[in-house]
């Protein structure tokens, strides 16, 4: 069974690749025949990019296409739209969402952000207080979001907002796709300690959201929320990178390469985190297999809080490493980067970069909580505010 469904993807992307030759024909045009004929994400619908079939066949697609020299939609750039937007539109979106918004996403011409954190609402997202109030087929949206990646150049956001004060905090919430280019939407950089500015704080002031662009019920913003972090977590630290790549394949190649930097302390430390690196890259392979059957679970937070720990202690092992060589950053300058490129860049910029792996995509402290009990069951902690009214709740 499973070789006859490869068999009828290579006559697939054989037919694709003989109507629209990569050599000759247009980037875009090529990437909207691809979503058209079901290759872009296999497991999605037909219709919607896929093919109703299981996930692990994208790699063998993904392959065949490589091999022709056919153009990716390079995901980094919208690496929030496919990993976060496109999961969430296609499971709690009306049929009309979803064919409107999903083949620009995959084919990038429209970039997407995600308006979740608040200045006073980082950690605990259901504490949000941005307002979204009914008014006619309209919402009315008012307030003030952070730390949103790429909102400098995105078309389209997700955006959660708070749609009923006097409810409980985790039932009053309702979900958006929001409009980055109307008016009353004011994006401002944030710099950040690498001298960058990825992120921004993003101010609405009176938007008018269209009710036929919430996702989900009114009141249920949580829940359609909850799905869009477990699909980010996964996609920050469940990725399926090839063996001494990313921050493990950089350090390891200082260290072949600068045989006098070396001790025996450094080098038991990096043994460790070699052997640390490879689990977690073989446990990231047994999370997509559990992807490919279900829905992404709370092993996505797992996932993230290993990339986020190894990430930092393998930066600082490479600085210590280098000695005096690893405090030069040769470029501290205010760009806006289009993507976050780790190993393409010095010792210095990793070492800082690394420093908001712990909070971006989910704070640390949050994750472990997360796996405390819906991994290993322990029991919560007490949670006095859970069922009292959002509006009653100090602030």
């Amino acid at each position: 069974m499973a070789q006859d469904l490869i068999t009828g993807l290579t006559e697939r992307v054989d037919r694709l690749l003989a109507d629209h030759d990569p050599a000759t024909t247009d980037r875009l045009e090529f990437l909207r025949a691809r979503f058209d004929a079901g290759l872009a994400w296999v497991h999605f619908p037909e219709g919607l990019g896929g093919l109703g079939l299981p996930r692990d066949l994208q790699i063998h697609v993904d392959a065949l296409l490589a091999r022709a020299g056919a153009p990716d939609n390079d995901p980094r750039r919208n690496a929030i739209g496919l990993g976060m937007a496109a999961p969430t539109i296609l499971a709690y979106g009306t049929e009309e969402q979803k064919k409107r918004f999903l083949r620009p996403l995959w084919t990038g011409e429209e970039i997407w952000c995600q308006l979740f954190s608040e200045p006073g609402a980082g950690s605990d997202l259901a504490a949000l207080a941005t307002r979204a109030e009914r008014d006619g087929d309209h919402w009315r949206v008012n307030g003030q979001k952070v730390w949103t990646s790429g909102a400098h150049k995105a078309r389209w956001a997700i955006l959660v907002a708070r749609s009923d004060p006097g409810a409980p905090k985790h039932r009053g919430m309702t979900y958006f796709v929001c409009d980055m280019t109307d008016p009353g939407v004011e994006v401002r950089p944030l710099r950040q300690i690498t001298g960058e500015a990825e992120f921004n704080e993003v101010f609405l002031t009176d938007v008018r959201i269209p009710d036929d662009h919430r996702l989900g019920a009114e009141g249920e913003g949580w829940r359609v929320a909850t799905a869009t972090l477990m699909n980010e977590r996964v996609a920050i630290g469940g990725g399926d990178p090839r063996r001494e790549s990313g921050m493990i394949g950089a350090v390891a190649r200082t260290w072949r390469e600068r045989p006098e930097l070396r001790t025996p302390e450094l080098h038991d430390r990096l043994l460790r985190l070699w052997v640390e690196s490879e689990v977690a890259r073989l446990s990231g392979r047994r999370l997509r297999q559990k992807l490919a059957v279900g829905e992404p679970g709370p092993e996505g937070s797992a996932a993230k809080l290993t990339f986020a720990r190894l990430a930092q202690q393998l930066s600082g092992l490479e600085l210590e490493l280098l000695a005096e060589d690893g405090l030069r950053y040769s470029d501290w300058t205010m760009r806006r980067p289009e993507i976050v490129e780790f190993t393409g860049r010095d010792a210095g910029y990793r070492y800082l970069r690394a420093k908001g792996n712990s909070i971006e995509g989910g704070t640390s402290e949050i994750l472990r909580n997360i796996v405390a009990e819906r991994v290993l069951g322990l029991p919560p902690e007490p949670r006095t505010d859970k069922d009292a009214p959002w509006k009653d709740l100090p602030r």
